[in-house]
């Protein structure tokens, strides 16, 4: 059993562990609403846009430099001390809209990647990628359902990450999965109905 451990982590590479356990310390984090947690996300990003785009998953890199300008956001964002901390929710039309943007915006990425690139799955690149970064948005906000776009993310992200030979971040995706369940919960607690969310 250990054997089988450690034949596959040796199939990763050490910056792609390094790499999960910054996105793990970031996750565990984010859900006690640590602000040190885009510490974590910044350089755990920085080291999986290389491991993205050495694998031809370029919308993913795209994704990560996204996630380092967002981990800089969050960090700043979150020093406040104020009304806007707090944890938020979204009607439904703000997350009919939102879906309706991910969905356009992965339909015309996907088709530019698949007429004008080697990219590997370039609509579902284009999908995880563009729900990110809504959801990422939702989380530098606050926004309580971001954790169940996560849910949904990272399922369809194990999959992408097999295929791509990136066993270690499909683990760490189904972990996620869980501390995305987790995080929702966790959130819940603290969420506080106002007239102005």
């Amino acid at each position: 059993m250990l054997d089988q451990l450690l034949s596959f982590f040796q199939l990763g590479s050490l910056t792609e562990f390094i790499a999960m356990l910054l996105a793990v310390a970031y996750l565990l984090l984010a859900i006690k609403q640590h602000r040190s947690c885009w510490f974590a996300a910044f350089f755990s990003t920085a080291l999986y846009t290389y491991i993205f785009w050495d694998v031809s998953l370029f919308m993913e890199a795209a994704l990560n430099i996204f996630y380092m300008v967002m981990a800089v956001y969050g960090w700043w964002h979150w020093q406040k001390d104020d009304q806007s901390l707090r944890v938020k929710r979204w009607d439904k039309v703000q997350h009919i809209k939102a879906m309706l943007l991910v969905l356009a915006l992965s339909l015309f990425s996907g088709g530019m990647l698949d007429a004008n690139t080697t990219a590997a799955l370039p609509y579902l690149d284009s999908f995880t990628t563009w729900a990110s970064v809504i959801a990422t948005f939702m989380v530098a906000n606050k926004i309580l359902e971001n954790w169940l776009y996560w849910i949904v993310i990272d399922a369809v992200s194990i999959y992408l990450y097999l295929d791509r030979g990136l066993q270690i971040t499909a683990l760490l995706f189904v972990f996620y999965v869980g501390l995305a369940i987790l995080g929702y919960f966790q959130w819940v607690k603290t969420y506080k109905p106002s007239s102005t969310s």
